[in-house]
């Protein structure tokens, strides 16, 4: 039994491998791309700042930053086809605190026939490596080889989402099957790479699979009961009138389905866990007896992540919260009924839901099998 878990445990990891390498054009299909933007983004360097009268960009790079201070700073490109180059770049007053000599910065040229630059963002990749190191020390260290292959679930997570669901959404797949798709991946590798092939995670994934089937459901229920089209957000509305326009609804719907598998996962191994551990500090508990205590642990755990969750969403959202409540003049119920928060609620609304209902369905399995092969 243990040679087989562990045949099968190597097919899963080296599924992921291959999977994590592929190329992009296999994930990206179909072939008719739309070609991207002329933006040319690269990386430089500030050599000094300045503020400058005359910006020399063209009719409708000025019209774009008409009204603003020509914040202006000056430039030695380090990528890009004008790398060596000294330039002088626009930037916002929003990042003029931000901004010191010998700072690295992202630099767009959004016409490559025009000599206009424009700083984007300051350049963060470096420090961002560095804290993402740390943290995969830390829980390598203290999770030893479960933080280990819990990381490598992750990775595989992470480029599930940029080479396949992000790329064929783009190229105009459905977005709601192609999150589908993208949720069982994800599910079947990195949940047995991340928890390693055991009883308690077969259970888990069992649970997860019937809950996602769940959620979709829940998921389409709600979006088109409340009449949500997904255009709520500033971004959803650069989305609709972008080179590729995509369909912000089936977005909205992909969002709240992958947004709910974080969740899965955490609890339905979680309960598998719990009732595992029940039935082997006490192997005579009958099925009736696993399943009131394992549900009793599991009542704890939904009452603190429903907290976590709804708290979760208010956090991200807090910047647009804010600008709505000051705009509608404090009318809550004004602020409720729009699409944005329309959208929030609708999304804590399904987490919570198959949440809710994930505790009992993972104890119920769990407590049947080990009551059923409690010897296996």
């Amino acid at each position: 039994m243990k040679t087989i878990s562990k045949i099968v445990y190597a097919l899963i990891i080296s599924l992921g491998a291959s999977a994590s390498l592929l190329p992009f054009q296999v994930f990206a299909a179909p072939a008719n791309n739309p070609s991207p933007s002329a933006d040319i983004y690269s990386r430089a360097r500030v050599l000094s700042i300045g503020t400058a009268t005359s910006t020399g960009a063209s009719d409708e790079n000025q019209a774009e930053t008409a009204g603003q201070p020509a914040l202006t700073a000056r430039l030695k490109m380090l990528s890009g086809p004008d790398k060596g180059k000294q330039i002088t770049a626009q930037y916002e007053p929003g990042i003029a605190g931000q901004l010191r000599a010998g700072d690295a910065v992202v630099v767009d040229k959004p016409n490559p026939q025009d000599e206009f630059y424009y700083i984007v963002d300051p350049y963060r990749i470096n420090r961002l490596i560095l804290f993402i190191l740390l943290f995969f020390a830390v829980a390598i260290y203290f999770g030893r080889r479960r933080g280990v292959f819990a990381i490598l679930g992750l990775v595989i997570s992470v480029l599930i989402i940029f080479y396949y669901l992000i790329p064929r959404i783009i190229a105009g797949g459905s977005p709601l099957g192609t999150s589908l798709v993208a949720a069982l991946l994800i599910t079947i590798i990195s949940l047995f790479v991340a928890h390693g092939v055991s009883r308690r995670t077969t259970i888990a994934f069992a649970s997860t699979i019937l809950s996602l089937a769940m959620a979709i459901i829940t998921d389409l229920a709600l979006v088109y009961t409340t009449k949500l089209t997904g255009s709520g957000s500033e971004e959803a509305a650069y989305l609709q009138f972008g080179t590729s326009p995509v369909n912000l609804q089936g977005v909205l719907l992909a969002g709240i389905l992958i947004g709910v598998l974080g969740i899965l996962d955490d609890i339905t191994t979680a309960q598998a866990a719990c009732v595992e551990e029940i039935h082997y500090a006490n192997p005579t508990l009958t099925f009736k007896e696993l399943y009131r205590r394992g549900l009793s642990v599991g009542r704890e755990h939904i009452a603190s992540l429903i907290n976590t969750l709804v708290l979760a969403y208010v956090g991200v959202s807090l910047p647009i919260i804010l600008l709505m409540v000051s705009s509608k003049g404090g009318s809550l119920w004004v602020v409720m009924n729009s699409g944005f928060m329309a959208e929030e609620i609708v999304r804590a609304l399904v987490g919570s839901l198959v949440l809710v209902v994930a505790v009992p369905l993972t104890t119920f399995l769990a407590a049947y099998f080990y009551d059923r092969w409690p010897l296996l």
